[in-house]
């Protein structure tokens, strides 16, 4: 199996869909790549966090007060709630199966989140797209 680089696996993923070269480029100087085995604890509930990490490959389930709420695969990414609001992780991620991964560092997400902004309204908009699957049925 080949490994990626940076770059290309940033290009892979939907969230940096669009984006320039140029772009990719200064992302993948923020990203580190990173391998989780199955059974590794991406983030713990609670925690404080300091990392935004997108998966590359692999599965990962997403745990909240004990109980699964997602599954995570390539593309989709966690950690973002904890660096935007300072607070402690919102919930456990464990890896399914070996994961690739691209890992930014809370100063590094702020760059992002400042150079890039569109990158900032496709997390806002993920985001608001989590809420909504969360919510109460309005007819409950």
């Amino acid at each position: 199996m080949t490994t990626m680089t940076p770059s290309e696996a940033i290009r892979a993923v939907p969230l940096f869909r669009g984006m320039t070269d140029r772009s990719i480029d200064a992302i993948a100087e923020l990203a580190r790549p990173t391998s989780f085995a199955a059974g590794s604890t991406l983030t713990q509930e609670g925690e404080p966090g300091e990392s935004f990490v997108v998966l590359t490959s692999g599965t990962a389930t997403v745990d909240q007060g004990g109980r699964t709420i997602r599954t995570l695969g390539p593309g989709d990414f966690l950690g973002e709630i904890a660096l935007i609001d300072g607070g402690p992780r919102t919930a456990t991620v464990t890896a399914q199966s070996a994961i690739e991964a691209i890992v930014i560092d809370r100063a590094g997400f702020g760059r992002l989140m400042n150079d890039f902004p569109i990158v900032r309204l496709d997390l806002v908009s993920a985001l608001t797209q989590r809420l909504c699957d969360r919510a109460p049925d309005p007819t409950d």
